[in-house]
């Protein structure tokens, strides 16, 4: 699952759209098969699956800083201030919920969950920051809603409940993230991602007792996950969303939560209910509308667009 990292305002379309959206396309492609990395992992418990996890994050991404600060690395992740730091624990919530997610439900349940991260963020945004909802917002709102109940009460009646509960945590910690961002746009989105891995390993590693003890290929699956699943790939959707509307990339995005479960089901045999699948097909037919009535409704431009989420 990418750190929601990468939510963009809406931008005029350049000359570099079509890059963008293919670096979109691949990029959503690839992290798609998290969830099918998860399901390889023999022996690692959550807690080590996030330390390993987060630690391929946090080379990938201090690597990439180190590269386009000519080295200062240091310098860049002080320069967040306050609001980063927050953005970053915020980051670090959203992250420890979604191996326990994972851990705990199927595939499909956390990331059909996890689909309705705009609505979280547009109610979050209404809140805290008083931005308007559309009507057109507030309908897909209700029915993504409907579709949630949906699965978290089929959750509990087989006894996925937590699962499904951290799967909303961790919806919730990433539209935090998000209304920070907007509400401080200049923060610099590698730096709060860097701060996450970090905070999610001291965590973890307190919580294990520092029992880091699993095997080679666990470590190996979970540092690619990390490293190249996550960390570039999300330095790729931060490239590329300052080339697409917001309403695009959302669109983009919904690869990963419908073809995150169709990987787990096509190699490991994981198949969610029928309750799973009715809700997430309600939450993403729901995100799905809501971005292709933003984009046929935004404005040309020349325009100044306003806030409504």
């Amino acid at each position: 699952m990418r750190d929601q990292a990468t939510i963009p305002s809406i931008h005029a379309v350049d000359s570099r759209h079509g890059y963008a959206m293919l670096l979109m396309v691949v990029g959503s492609i690839a992290i798609s098969f998290g969830g099918l990395v998860q399901r390889n992992i023999e022996v690692a418990n959550p807690w080590q699956t996030n330390v390993y996890r987060s630690l391929g994050m946090l080379v990938a991404i201090a690597l990439i800083i180190a590269i386009q600060n000519r080295g200062k690395v240091l310098n860049t992740i002080f320069s967040v201030g306050r609001f980063g730091i927050i953005a970053g624990a915020l980051l670090s919530v959203a992250g420890i919920c979604f191996i326990q997610a994972l851990t705990h439900t199927t595939i499909a349940n956390a990331l059909f969950v996890l689909g309705a991260i705009p609505f979280f963020a547009a109610l979050l945004a209404r809140i805290f920051l008083g931005e308007r909802l559309r009507r057109s917002t507030l309908i897909t709102m209700m029915f993504a809603g409907c579709g949630l109940a949906l699965m978290v009460f089929n959750g509990i009646s087989i006894g996925s409940g937590f699962g499904n509960a951290m799967a909303l945590m961790t919806a919730a910690g990433f539209a935090s993230y998000a209304v920070v961002v907007r509400y401080k746009r200049r923060i610099d989105m590698l730096p709060a991602l860097l701060i996450s891995s970090a905070l999610i390993i001291l965590i973890s590693v307190v919580v294990t007792g520092s029992d880091l003890s699993i095997p080679l290929n666990d470590i190996l699956l979970l540092l690619f996950w990390g490293g190249c699943l996550s960390g570039f790939v999300n330095w790729m959707f931060i490239i590329a969303s300052r080339h697409l509307a917001a309403a695009e990339v959302t669109l983009i995005m919904l690869l990963e939560f419908a073809l995150g479960p169709i990987w787990v089901w096509l190699y490991i045999g994981e198949i969610p209910t029928r309750w799973t699948l009715i809700g997430g097909a309600i939450i993403i037919t729901a995100v799905a509308v809501r971005a292709i009535l933003e984009l046929i409704n935004k404005p040309r431009p020349e325009q100044t667009p306003s806030q409504p989420v």
